[in-house]
């Protein structure tokens, strides 16, 4: 029996840690060692421009 995984639509969230992670340069370690390989900090700042972007765009459709 083959382990099928469904493969689902990337969310908004999913859009943007990659689109932030490749702003701060760390595609290429995301690459090789996984998601699980970055550091708390870098995890932080990742997630905190996640909150920050997410804001803005719901500012923007408040306008």
């Amino acid at each position: 029996m083959k382990n099928k995984k469904k493969k689902r639509e990337p969310t908004l969230e999913d859009k943007l840690k990659y689109e932030i992670a490749e702003e701060l340069g760390l595609m290429d370690k995301i690459n090789e060692v996984g998601w699980g390989g970055l550091t708390a900090k870098e995890s932080g700042r990742i997630g905190g421009l996640i909150r920050v972007k997410k804001k803005e765009l719901e500012n923007e459709q408040k306008k």
